[in-house]
Formats: structure tokens, C-alpha cells, sequence
């Protein structure tokens, strides 16, 4: 679809699945373990084409939409053309709300200028300070698979790491796997979070530098949630890497890697044994929008600490996606965060944060952060959109036009992304309501505000 110098690429159903094909993530093929695909281009920079709507006009249409008593008593807007950056419709919108996951926009984008969307993950083993002895080094990779039945497209493997190990210990026999996870630091669940997030209904893992498939137990994704999660994602991927190995389970411990030596005999203590790679960032991002992966948020919220030499902590993620973002010209201090995927009912964003987000990665200004348009759900179309904008029939016009990332807790419904209207024109929105004690209601609600901007000739 092009319009008003916009280039959007729909690919049923979304990055991911369009990559793999439609069974891949349940039943994975040799063609995902092939070369990264090459993406093809989502966004252009908005260039000013279509006609730009009128503020009054839109107010009209908008007004009574965002009073609908089915959204709750809080309802915080901003709606911005992309290209002139003129804000079209304002209700509240400096007010930071709780956000759920629309939070993981913040994320995905100071991810992607802080580390670049080319980057990739790495998982490595170290020699240890026995003979035999391997460490495995979390490096922060969420994707990593134990083998080739991975949930992720294009993962880092075990079995491969484990191949590479086997061949750099030449006649020294492996016979004890310790997994090292100092790369992130402090507690592994988040201030806010639900007592049973992690258990019994799988939302999320513990937050860890080592895991494989998002530390599921299995590698499947249900659209609804309750992924069964690991205890203990860190030694579930240390036990499985010894299994590799042909190690016991039983030799499984924490440690950490040693300082790289020499020796003239033998194997050093520290000399990298084998390493393997996730997926370029860009395409980790779309699945955490896509499928609003939790853990994934998460972790990556801790790369943007990383690479900020900032602790890998929630409060060290938050500091440093706040700060990354001032250092993109963006409202900063407009975000309260506690978390990088939108669990903690304790977030607050204002909505013209995250229109500001998104205009700044449709102008083309910050080309790193574009990436994120590839990863939004399309309406009636894929990831956590794919069955909205159904009912009632109004909400169809926008079908297959608004790309958003959509936010859900309890009384909470939110969406920000963006849209083309009817005469050409980008528009980026954000809307924010918390209140509502009706979900199917509240969303149907909420889908008709975008919607009507689409079908909008103001």
C-alpha cells in the first residue's frame, strides 16, 4: 500500500509468521535455519502527501468516541500528523497513564538506537577452571533454542554451541557445566507485577541472562497466553546444553566464567570454546510487538542498560530507556518506569510520548528506529490485532490500515501506531483508558477512535 509518500509491506500474518510460513513456529523446517532472510522495506519517511486533516474536524469526530462511558472514567489522547508533527487532537495527553504494553515501544526503540538494528546476541561457552569443566555464558539472547525445533525464527541453537565445545576440547572430555547469568543483576520479577505472572499463567519468565525460547518449558506460543514457564530458566538451559554435552543434569551449577589465562599445556581457564548467535535485533523487536512478548521486553530493556554501562536491573533499564530517549529529543521525563513490558500497573507514559516516538521513526530523522513500524500488528490482520476491528462494522474501515500496538490489564485498554486516512495523510496516535469494567467492550470502543481517523475526511 502507498500513500502520502508512506510504503507499508503487509505479509500475511505479520514478520514473523511470513518469514516461516504458516506452520513454522509449531513445526520448524531446515528453511529457518537458513540464511537471515532479507527484510523488505516497511516506511519510508512520510513525505507530506494526502491531504492533512483540519484540528476542528478532527475534534469533532473524536470527541464523542473518546467520552464513550465503555472506555472508564480515564481516557488520555494525543493524535499528530507524522509529517508536519502538528498535533491534530490533545485530551490530556502530557499525562502519564498506565500504558501496559504499549510500553514495549519505549523499548523497541531505545533498543534499536542504543545497540543498532544489525546487532545480534551472543551465547557463549568458556573453558572452566578444571578439565572438562564448561561455562555457559548468558549473553542476554531470549531466542536461543535448545535445538532445531526452535519457537523463534533463525535462533541460536544449543546443539550447535554444543558441537563447537565438543570439537575445541579435541580429546578432553567435558564433565561439569556451570551457567554464569552475571550479565543481569537484581531481582528477577518487577515491582507492580501480578503474584502470577510467572506462575500458573506463563506471561512472563524470570527475568534472566540465560534461557531458551523466552524460558518456556516448551517451545510453543498461544496467542492467548499461559506459555508454562521454567522455574529457573538459566540452569533449564544449563541442563539442557550438559544433556548436549553428554554431561549429567546432576553437574549443573552457577558459577562464573574465569578471566581469560595462558597455559603452556592443555586448555586455559577462559578461552572462549564456542559461541553462537541470535537473529538481528530488528527481527527480535518484531516478534516482542507482534506477539507483545513479555520476556523478550524485558531482556531487551536490559540491553538498552548494557549498552548505556548502566546496572541490568529494572531500575537500570528504566534509567537508561528514559535517557536514551532525551538523547533522541524526545520528552523523557513524560515516562514512569518500572518495567520494560508494560506488567507493572505501576508505568506511567504520556500518550504524546509515544506519538512522539512514533512520528520521530516516521520521519526518517532516526533511520535505527523505523524498525519499528515492521513489528506492529495490523488490524484484522496479524499478532494481537489479527481478531480486532470486527465489530461493530464501522471498526472495519480499519482493517488492514491502522499498524498498533495494543495494551491490556485489567480495567486497562491502550493502542498507540499509526494510520493512513482516507485522503493520503499519516497520522500517529495514542490512546490511553483505564476504568472500564467491560474488556470486550472497552476494546471495541476503543478500535472505533482509530478507525474513524482512517474513514475521516476531515
Amino acid at each position: 500500500m502507498i500513500a502520502g509518500g508512506v510504503l507499508i509491506g503487509l505479509v500475511r500474518t505479520g514478520p514473523v509468521r511470513g518469514w516461516l510460513g504458516a506452520d513454522a513456529v509449531s513445526a520448524p523446517t531446515k528453511a529457518t535455519l537458513g540464511p537471515d532472510p532479507t527484510p523488505t522495506p516497511v516506511l519510508a519517511a512520510a513525505d507530506g502527501g494526502g491531504v492533512a486533516p483540519n484540528p476542528d474536524r478532527v475534534k469533532v469526530a473524536l470527541d464523542p468516541l473518546v467520552s464513550s462511558a465503555a472506555l472508564g472514567d480515564t481516557v488520555n489522547v494525543s493524535v499528530i500528523d507524522a509529517a508536519s508533527g502538528q498535533t491534530l487532537y490533545d485530551r490530556n495527553a502530557d499525562v502519564p497513564t498506565t500504558p501496559a504494553s504499549t510500553t514495549k515501544l519505549l523499548t523497541a526503540a531505545t533498543v534499536l538506537a542504543a545497540r543498532g538494528p544489525a546487532y545480534r546476541l551472543s551465547t557463549t561457552a568458556v573453558a572452566g577452571t578444571a578439565p572438562g569443566e564448561v561455562v555457559l555464558v548468558g549473553g542476554g539472547d531470549p531466542t536461543l533454542s535448545v535445538d532445531a525445533k526452535a519457537l523463534f525464527p533463525g535462533a541460536a541453537r544449543l546443539d550447535q554451541l554444543a558441537a563447537q565445545v565438543k570439537k575445541a576440547l579435541g580429546g578432553t572430555k567435558p564433565t561439569k557445566v556451570l551457567v554464569d547469568t552475571s550479565l543481569f543483576s537484581g531481582p528477577e520479577t518487577g515491582l507492580g507485577w501480578s503474584s502470577d505472572d510467572v506462575s500458573p499463567l506463563g506471561q512472563v519468565a524470570r527475568v534472566q541472562s540465560l534461557m531458551t525460547n523466552g524460558g518456556r518449558v516448551k517451545p510453543v506460543h498461544n496467542e492467548g497466553g499461559g506459555d508454562p514457564r521454567s522455574p529457573d530458566p538459566a540452569l533449564a538451559a544449563g541442563k539442557a546444553f550438559a544433556k548436549l554435552l553428554g554431561v549429567s543434569a546432576a553437574t549443573v551449577k552457577r558459577g562464573k566464567a574465569p578471566a581469560a589465562t595462558s597455559t603452556s599445556t592443555g586448555i586455559a581457564p577462559g578461552t572462549r570454546l564456542g559461541v553462537v548467535q541470535s537473529p538481528p535485533l530488528v527481527q527480535i523487536t518484531d516478534w516482542m510487538l507482534e506477539q507483545s512478548d513479555n520476556t523478550i521486553a524485558e531482556v531487551l530493556a536490559r540491553q538498552v542498560a548494557v549498552a548505556a554501562h548502566k546496572p541490568a536491573t529494572f531500575d537500570g533499564a528504566s534509567e537508561a530507556i528514559i535517557a536514551k530517549l532525551r538523547e533522541l529529543g524526545l520528552p523523557g521525563d513524560e515516562a514512569d518506569l518500572y518495567d520494560g513490558s508494560g506488567l507493572s500497573r505501576h508505568n506511567g507514559i504520556s500518550p504524546v510520548l509515544l506519538t512522539q516516538v512514533l512520528a520521530l521513526a516516521a520521519n526518517g530523522k532516526q533511520p535505527a528506529i523505523t524498525g519499528i513500524f515492521g513489528g506492529l500488528p495490523v488490524a484484522g490482520w496479524s499478532g494481537t490485532l489479527e481478531k480486532r476491528f470486527e465489530k461493530p462494522q464501522v471498526n472495519q474501515a480499519g482493517r488492514g490500515v491502522v499498524r498498533a500496538k495494543t495494551g491490556t490489564l485489567s480495567g486497562v485498554n491502550t493502542m498507540a501506531g499509526e494510520l493512513v486516512t482516507k485522503d493520503g495523510r499519516m497520522l500517529v496516535f495514542a490512546i490511553m483508558a483505564s476504568g472500564s469494567s467491560n474488556a470486550i467492550a472497552a476494546k471495541a470502543a476503543l478500535d472505533r477512535v482509530p478507525a474513524r481517523l482512517v474513514a475521516c475526511g476531515c
